[in-house]
């Protein structure tokens, strides 16, 4: 049976088979043949997800971030269908830091010479004199300038400790606006001993070295600091050091605080219990869009395979994890590994990681868990590497070009490879250039961007590459299901390697997997 997604405007087909077991015909007790197909799996459902997850950011402020009202209404669409599937659902929740820039801030020499600094825009469009430092609190004040210990003109090595220590601040006037240099200790320190000394304010400028002059944007590291913090230029903070008595006005709007968001992790009721085959999928997007490749697509290929599956008895046990705060570094896998048991940890097999399946100038790229190209980060726990030679397989075999890519540790498998557990998964790429290697295998345009839209309001519908979700879609619903029903499981204790079972017909794509004519 063949996958076939129209594009938007309807007028083209591009048509690519999903490779799946039809494992409702297959007889208990036996192992499922991975080259049949599965049709259940289609194209509507994966998009019907995606559809969903786009109007839910349209009805909530155009955003599904972590500890907002769209990743809320997000979650419980995905907690929702897995339950009504028959998967044993846990909302797992944890706290963490946010932070949202609510506006522009406002920087202003009010005397002795009236001037107003360019700001860096809230949306981080463009890089201005200043910026709002992240988990800085909210304030619009005037007041008087003060330094405290300022080393200028700057020594020749990063050495300042301005800030540093609260005997910094001995002899500073409450109510004042403190002017500190960039040093020795974390922007952090310098704002909350600020803060204790009763500044109303605080300007934190580059250190002055080579490579230390440009506008400082950095992070307070947590929501502890009330006042208004902006980071500056050296320019900037060396023109309003001086003369003693520079007033200025200060604004911020922000909202910083602890909020709980939830992981949603869903066990189907088949399988052994000690064997545990884990997908994930990052559900949360950035506070600046939709998410909707970044990671609606990765969510919406496992929630629709999921789905599927549920009523299909399994020797092994699945589990699909949709993580929160993934944006935000990795926070709900980190959350979910940290909280495992010695012994849960034993019983997760292996974790598949889907972050960015449907790039619209895509590659088709897999983890490389054995490091066969000997360079970048290291491989991954034995294992990975059949993990990665699995997916391999199932692209070969349908003469579409792939390449690989390193365990960067950008997405939610690093909780899992720190941990030891063998991982693998798919990607399309984001930020990064297409190479004309890539276009070649891959179509597309070469020297671009392989998501243009990558964290920006963009990243909607129109986003999503047909294709790349329909060919990636059917990789992690024959990865699930090979390993939903192998007796050898990744790891050390594998008798035999996977990749050899899986087998896929021709599709009749070419080998840059375009449509044949």
């Amino acid at each position: 049976m063949r996958f076939t997604l129209r594009t938007r405007a309807g007028i083209a087909t591009a048509t690519t088979a999903l490779i799946l077991p039809l494992v409702a015909a297959t007889p208990a007790g036996a192992d499922p043949d991975p080259a049949q197909l599965a049709r259940t799996i289609t194209a509507p459902g994966v998009k019907q997800h995606l559809q969903k997850l786009q109007q839910i950011a349209d009805a909530n402020g155009g955003t599904r971030a972590a500890g907002t009202p769209g990743f809320a209404a997000s979650r419980d669409y995905v907690a929702d269908r897995l339950k009504k599937a028959g998967y044993k659902v846990t909302i797992q929740p944890f706290e963490f830091p946010y932070f949202q820039q609510n506006a522009t801030a406002l920087l202003q020499q009010i005397s002795p010479d009236p001037k107003v600094y360019a700001p860096t825009p809230a949306d981080g469009s463009a890089v201005g004199e200043f910026a709002t430092m992240t988990y800085s609190g909210s304030g619009d004040v005037t007041a008087p300038l003060q330094n405290v210990d300022l080393t200028l003109p700057p020594a020749p090595a990063p050495s300042s400790t301005s800030g540093c220590e609260a005997s910094d601040f001995a002899g500073f006037t409450p109510g004042n606006i403190a002017l500190l240099q960039r040093g020795t200790c974390n922007f952090q320190v310098k704002a909350e001993n600020a803060q204790a000394a009763g500044a109303a304010g605080a300007i934190i400028f580059n250190e002055g070295q080579a490579g230390r002059t440009d506008t400082l944007q950095g992070t307070l590291g947590a929501p502890t600091v009330k006042i208004p913090v902006v980071g500056a230029s050296f320019a900037v903070g060396e023109e309003l050091s001086s003369p003693a008595g520079t007033v200025v006005r200060l604004r911020t709007d922000t909202t910083s605080e602890v909020r709980t968001t939830q992981n949603v992790v869903a066990d189907s009721k088949w399988g052994d219990a000690s064997k545990v085959v884990q997908l994930g999928a990052h559900l949360d997007s950035v506070p600046a869009g939709p998410g909707i490749n970044d990671n609606g697509s990765g969510t919406a290929a496992i929630l629709e395979v999921a789905t599927k599956l549920a009523k299909i008895p399994t020797r092994n046990k699945l589990r699909f994890s949709f993580w929160s705060g993934e944006e935000l570094g990795l926070l709900g896998s980190e959350h979910y590994v940290a909280t495992l048991s010695a012994e849960e940890q034993a019983r997760t097999k292996l974790y598949l990681n889907f972050d960015m399946v449907a790039s619209p100038n895509y590659a088709l790229k897999i983890y490389d868990g054995d490091d066969s190209d000997a360079t970048g980060a290291p491989a991954g726990p034995a294992g990975s590497d059949e993990i990665e030679k699995l997916f391999e397989k199932y692209f070969d075999t349908l003469r579409q070009g792939h390449v690989g890519t390193d365990f960067d540790g950008r997405s939610d498998y690093g909780p899992f490879i720190a941990a030891g557990i063998p991982a693998g998964g798919l990607f399309t790429g984001a930020e990064g250039i297409k190479t004309p290697a890539e276009q070649a295998l891959f179509g597309g345009t070469a020297g671009k961007a392989y998501d243009s839209c990558y964290h920006q309001a963009c990243d909607t519908l129109a986003n999503i590459n047909d294709k790349a979700l329909a060919l990636n879609t059917g990789a992690i619903a024959t990865a699930a299901v090979v390993y939903a029903f192998s007796r050898d499981l990744p790891g050390p204790d594998a008798r035999a390697p996977l990749a050899s079972r899986v087998a896929a017909r021709p599709t009749g794509a070419d080998v840059h997997g375009r449509p044949a004519a």
